[in-house]
């Protein structure tokens, strides 16, 4: 007979039984009330879904001009990596590493840390290193900020209007999209179906995320 799975509470520490749930249902701590899991149909496929969308937009963002400015028939364009080197030259070198690591270092490592969790899954494999690329995607997620570069450039260009003819190139709309599909990712990356997808795999991970104060073994 399987022994019943145990998850700890991320708010008050309890450990209680995990119960099986109707789709939309939602589980809450006996002693807290605060919410254990949900259960979302194919989540972890819409995750999956998003997470490629978002390392083609990743790719593309970083592969073409974000802007161009016309000027007196010449065109300057940047990318995403030379505006940050612009700044480096310009010793503004302490912005520079913190438009590289916002925009494209953290989102990148938040990335490549979904697919390489859901992408062995789906094959029906397991992942090496689970734990701590679990904890690193949780680490860097909260520093991607392509929203606040994405500001900055709608800025730039309501300012440079009446300067030169600003051009926006394939870049901004592809970072603006990836704004939305690392959300949708994030959104639709439930924790608990990862843990439960690795539990059924038979390859002795815990059914659930390592809990407040209980310490993960892979």
């Amino acid at each position: 007979m399987t022994a019943p799975r145990l998850i700890g509470c991320h708010e008050c520490d309890l450990l209680q039984r995990e119960t099986d749930l109707p789709d939309g249902g939602t589980a809450c701590c006996a002693r807290c009330g605060a919410v254990l899991y949900r259960r979302r149909p194919r989540t972890f496929d819409r995750a999956l879904v998003y997470a490629v969308t978002a390392a083609i937009l990743f790719v593309i963002g970083n592969s073409f001009p974000v802007l161009g400015l016309e000027m007196n028939g010449d065109t300057i364009e940047t990318t995403l990596y030379s505006a940050g080197r612009s700044l480096y030259d310009q010793d503004s070198r302490f912005v520079a590493v913190l438009v590289w690591v916002t925009t494209i270092v953290m989102p990148g490592l938040d990335i490549a840390a979904m697919l390489y969790l859901l992408l062995p899954l789906h094959l029906g494999r397991r992942p090496p290193g689970v734990v701590p690329v679990f904890r690193l995607l949780h680490a860097v997620r909260p520093w991607g900020m392509v929203e606040v570069f994405i500001l900055g450039v709608l800025v730039t260009l309501v300012k440079l209007a009446h300067l030169a003819h600003a051009i926006p190139g394939i870049a901004l709309a592809s970072l603006s999209l990836l704004m939305f599909a690392i959300a949708a990712a994030a959104s639709s990356f439930d924790d608990h179906e990862f843990w439960l997808r690795l539990d059924r795999l038979g390859a002795g991970v815990p059914a659930g995320p390592p809990a407040a104060g209980a310490e993960a073994r892979p």
